[in-house]
């Protein structure tokens, strides 16, 4: 039986005299996992999984996190990159400095050290917000890549600060193959992705959401704007600091400062905009999308016999023009594109 609640179609049985509903879109959801798990490794080259898809994935978690703390609990940051650093850094030292430490503890213990900084950088929260929070977190920014580069213990005593990371093995198999390395990094950003989705729904997502619309309000009705705020900024630098790891041991194979510069935050916060604030597919799309259009440009720019200085900026102006783009005309971005797209696709060729 199909019927329609809510905006969305839905399927139902009939099991021991009860109605179950099943959401189409989690069939949709588990079938593009599917193909993710089985399909993609034994048809995508080396270059497909190594460049593009495990890169995609990794920002994608960025965005989460950061989508976490700027589109549900409504605290601009723009110290996104710093957290990725804490957790890789944090990741690295672990594992050199424990002998025999499971990775994925090594993992989560740099998310943990991330989200320690979270939590400290995010107590000016409760007096300042807007614009002036941003530049608090962008703080953050300098006085992180600066412990990096003046503290030797932090970077084992390298020279140069660049330090390449360890071997990925978990029970005795080491992911060294751009396959393995594909599935480990998708295992991680599906299960840290259902995580979200279902905290965002808890009475945890709903105070984060309480506390983005009105935080006076908020405090009236019961939740503590302290706790609160600060739980979003530990949950979201975990995030972020497991997507550092992850960005360091899975895909540069380094840990170095200068790939947690300021561009990368910016171009995790281009990602939540243009993919859509508040919105966990949206983190997905606007990864996607932030890794996919450099590539279309430069072979646009290549057919076309541009030159490679005005290719670079070409891009920049892209960019800027979609950001303009998408805060004047949608808001909420590819995310409620895609929700528009899939309602008419729905009802087409017969709208009534």
């Amino acid at each position: 039986m199909l019927y329609r609640e809510a905006g969305q179609f839905k399927t139902s049985y009939q099991s021991d005299g009860q109605i179950l509903p099943i959401r189409q879109d989690r069939i949709g959801l588990f079938t593009l996992l599917a193909i993710a798990l089985v399909v993609v490794p034994l048809f995508a080259s080396p270059y497909l999984l190594s460049a593009i898809l495990i890169p995609f994935l990794i920002f994608a978690l960025a965005a989460l996190g950061l989508n976490i703390l700027t589109g549900y609990a409504g605290q601009l940051s723009l110290g996104t990159a710093a957290f990725m650093a804490v957790g890789a850094y944090g990741a690295f030292n672990f594992v050199a400095r424990i002998p025999g430490i499971p990775l994925l503890l090594a993992f989560v213990l740099g998310g943990l050290s991330a989200a320690l900084v979270g939590i400290a950088f995010g107590l000016p929260s409760l007096r300042i917000r807007g614009f002036y929070l941003a530049a608090a977190t962008l703080a953050t920014q300098f006085f992180v890549i600066w412990c990096l580069t003046k503290i030797p213990y932090l970077t084992n005593y390298s020279a140069s600060g660049v330090v390449t990371v360890q071997t990925m093995q978990i029970f005795g198999y080491a992911f060294v193959t751009p396959a393995s390395k594909y599935l480990l990094v998708l295992a991680i950003v599906a299960l840290m992705a259902l995580l979200a989705k279902n905290m965002i729904r808890s009475n945890v997502g709903r105070s984060w959401m309480a506390i983005r619309d009105m935080d006076m309000a908020a405090e009236v009705i019961g939740f503590r704007p302290l706790r609160t705020k600060l739980l979003a900024f530990a949950v979201s630098s975990f995030y972020c600091g497991v997507a550092g790891a992850l960005y360091a041991f899975a895909y540069l194979g380094t840990v170095e400062p200068e790939a947690y510069s300021l561009d990368l935050s910016f171009r995790i916060l281009f990602m939540v905009i243009i993919g859509g604030v508040g919105s966990i597919l949206g983190s997905f799309l606007g990864a996607a999308f932030i890794v996919l259009l450099p590539i279309f440009l430069n072979m646009l720019a290549h057919s076309l016999g541009i030159a490679t200085n005005y290719a670079s900026n070409l891009e920049l102006m892209v960019f800027g023009g979609l950001i303009i783009f998408f805060l004047i005309v949608e808001p909420h971005g590819l995310a409620r594109l895609w929700q528009i797209g899939k309602e008419k696709l729905r009802l087409w060729p017969f709208p009534h």
